[in-house]
């Protein structure tokens, strides 16, 4: 099984080891494209300011991150899994699990990211900022670029299991399984279920969605869970308690459920 996370905002201050290199990340055949946007976000940043908050989409108040984006080259690195925070993240608290927990997430899970393209959690990497809607002088959009090359990458560390697609929405752009792979890609949307006026009503909120896809691979991994099909995943997060509702889609779509739930 192929787990597929966003990225997140927030992200640890510094690393702690080596500097970045490229060659040790994984998903090499992702290196070329990692390089160019390496360097057009590293030129950015190092340039006036004003310019990289506004092609970075920051705020007045977050010139660190245009300056730490500038020194990216020569900062330390921490492995993708603990440079990554937010409510995900915390939810997932990747580091109390259990060593063979921790080993599965290093081989299922993959992040996205508008700069790496995609990481494993055991890839080290240093903090940066680049979001995927970032506008990088020279190098265009991020998920038409990343769409180009995240196929086969992707494809290839799928194999022939099931994909868990916990994406949101500007990072789902950035890849789109097709064909057979599709059919046995599951993905997710929660939704959270109030009562109003004696009527069950049901919303989108992001809170309730981050927090409920990192509980959602914790209970996975805490489970060693290992469904060799779209099916049987769906089966496996009903066997873990979680209240699944599949939605209809056609041939050669990823297979699509909703996760309801009443609280955090």
């Amino acid at each position: 099984m192929l787990i597929l996370l966003p990225p997140s905002e927030g992200k640890a201050e510094v690393g702690s080891g080596r500097r970045l290199d490229l060659d040790r990340l994984s998903l090499p055949g992702l290196n070329p494209v990692r390089e160019e946007v390496l360097s057009a976000l590293v030129a950015l940043s190092a340039g006036p300011p004003e310019t990289a908050l506004t092609a970075l989409g920051l705020g007045p108040g977050q010139h660190g991150e245009v300056r730490r984006n500038a020194r990216l080259r020569q900062a330390a690195t921490a492995p993708a899994g603990r440079i990554y925070t937010g409510v995900l993240y915390e939810a997932l608290d990747l580091t109390s699990l259990p060593a063979t927990a921790q080993r599965a997430a290093g081989r299922q899970v993959l992040v996205s990211s508008g700069l790496w393209g995609a990481v494993r959690l055991t890839d080290r990497i240093p903090p940066y900022r680049c979001p995927i809607g970032a506008r990088l002088p020279g190098v265009g959009a991020l998920p038409a670029l990343w769409r180009r090359e995240l196929g086969a990458a992707l494809t290839e560390a799928a194999g022939r299991g099931p994909v868990l697609d916990l994406r949101s929405g500007a990072y789902a752009a950035a890849w789109t399984p097709r064909g057979e792979l599709a059919e046995r890609t599951l993905t997710v949307r929660v939704l959270h279920e109030r009562e109003v006026d004696g009527v069950p009503v049901r919303s989108v909120v992001s809170h309730f969605n981050k927090a409920t896809k990192g509980r959602l691979v914790r209970d996975l991994l805490l489970a060693g869970a290992r469904p060799r099909t779209a099916g049987a995943l769906v089966t496996t997060l009903r066997d873990l308690k979680y209240a699944v509702c599949e939605q209809e889609s056609g041939p050669g779509r990823p297979r699509q459920v909703d996760v309801i739930v009443s609280e955090l």
